[in-house]
């Protein structure tokens, strides 16, 4: 019996994928394990495993194809004695295919030429067709998993979304779904209920963004280029606007001397033992300011721990450890790889993680549980000489420390001017996680550290 290869889901959040690279060809045997191909999803390039043992009898989806969906048939497999020929044929029917077709409600056959009643009586008007019906599979009161996109366009024509059969991972509702209960007919949403007199109108619904017709319309034809977006611009995109959208911010600025820190840098980067490499002898470590601002703002959230939460609406999340991400840029995009337990770890082994993690991140090798969760978040432009800015909180964390500029400074101590060395940081708050009192004793704890560090080392 064939077996089919379907896309698979490599993320909670993953909906479709780039087929980058096939390394098996139609013929090649296959055995559990073996590397066949490898998906490019919206964060990284990931390698698919066979999981049975056969032969390859077609490849469905060719190489460098884009926008795949998840749980999308892309190959075939013969089994044991089968023939591939065969196979190839008669497989692929149990899988969804890439693109779900959009269903078309049933019409009755009207005849080309009615003919004339013989009798006085006429004949009864055929039955008027319904509208094939869209099967629930949500319990009533249960939560309805849906894409933000699935959910906007279900709203705009009015679809229960709560009515949609998902198909996407774990029975999430997706665009598909949406537009294949629009184009049936069913799934309809409830009329609201007309108010009673005297009842204050519904604010108006917020003003849609401009359609990329009417954007392109104010720039003159010939004086750009399009240039699509890809799977990671558009993840980042949905997921800006969704914490924005849903996430109360509110922002705390602090100044933090860095002379200490800075001194304390030089001395342990100075101590580190040399180890033999590829490139003959190196040092064992070489720690940056950020390293320590990482450990800082870890050891800051031990020590303040009702701000190490994440909100959710029926609880609120506490963390017993902190995992610090750290947004790192890529070509087209921002990856946020974390530092797992970084308050138990050392400088060192926070530092050579940093280096690994970010290596990978640029080269798209990241895996998902190496980008996702997380209990904050540091992301720091000091090195392009930003003074001070606010950074978006990432879901599911409450906060986000973004960092500036190192710079000279002017400080007034004991009635003195001196100059010192100084850093601006911004924590970005969820407001419903952690209030304004408790974002400043974390800030405060941050500070403390980063201007006595060897409290870090302690």
């Amino acid at each position: 019996m064939p077996i089919n290869i379907t896309m698979p889901a490599l993320s909670p959040t993953m909906e479709e994928g780039n087929l980058s690279k096939w390394l098996v060809k139609e013929g090649d045997k296959v055995s559990p394990g073996d590397v066949i191909a490898e998906i490019e999803t919206d964060k990284a390039t990931m390698e698919v495993e066979a999981v049975d043992e056969g032969t390859v009898a077609k490849l469905v989806v060719p190489a460098g194809t884009e926008g795949v969906k998840v749980n999308a048939l892309i190959a075939i497999l013969a089994g044991e004695g089968e023939d591939a020929a065969a196979a190839a044929k008669s497989g692929g029917s149990a899988a969804p295919k890439a693109e779900a077709p959009k269903a078309d409600a049933p019409k009755a056959e009207t005849p080309k030429e009615a003919p004339k009643p013989a009798a006085a009586a006429a004949a009864p008007a055929p039955a008027k067709a319904e509208p094939a019906p869209v099967a629930n599979s949500h319990a009533a009161g249960d939560r309805v998993f849906a894409s933000p996109l699935a959910r906007r366009i279900a709203k705009d024509a009015g679809v229960d979304v709560s009515a949609v059969t998902g198909t996407g991972p774990h029975g999430r509702v997706v665009k598909v779904d949406v537009e294949a209960a629009i184009t049936s007919g069913g799934a309809k949403a409830a009329p609201a209920a007309k108010a009673p007199a005297g009842t204050p109108s519904a604010p108006a619904p917020a003003p849609k963004p401009m359609s990329d017709d009417q954007v392109l319309k104010l720039f003159a034809e010939g004086s750009y280029e399009l240039v699509p977006h890809d799977n990671m611009r558009k993840t980042i995109a949905r997921r800006l606007v969704e914490a924005k959208s849903t996430i109360p911010h509110f922002y705390l600025t602090l100044d933090c001397e860095l002379d200490a820190l800075l001194a304390l840098r030089t001395q342990l980067n100075a101590a580190a033992p040399m180890r033999k490499t590829d490139k003959g002898e190196a040092p064992a470590y070489k720690l940056s300011v950020n390293d320590m601002v990482i450990k800082a703002m870890a050891m800051a959230l031990m020590a303040v721990p009702d701000a190490n939460a994440s909100w959710t609406d029926s609880a609120m999340v506490k963390h017993k450890h902190a995992d610090v991400g750290v947004a790192v840029s890529i070509p087209g995009g921002l990856i946020t790889p974390i530092i797992r337990h970084a308050d138990e770890k050392t400088l060192s082994v926070i530092s050579n993680e940093m280096k690994d993690l970010a290596s990978r991140a640029r080269s798209r090798k990241l895996k998902p549980e190496e980008y996702q969760g997380g209990t904050t978040a540091v992301s720091n432009l000091g090195m392009f000489g930003i003074k001070d800015f606010a950074a978006v909180i990432n879901p599911p964390h409450a906060t986000i420390l973004a960092v500036g500029a190192g710079e000279e400074r002017a400080v007034v101590k004991k009635g003195e001017i001196r100059i010192a060395t100084v850093m601006s940081v911004t924590l970005s708050t969820d407001h419903r996680a952690v209030d304004g009192a408790l974002g400043a004793e974390l800030l405060g704890a941050f500070k403390r550290l980063i201007e006595n560090p060897m409290g870090m080392l302690v």
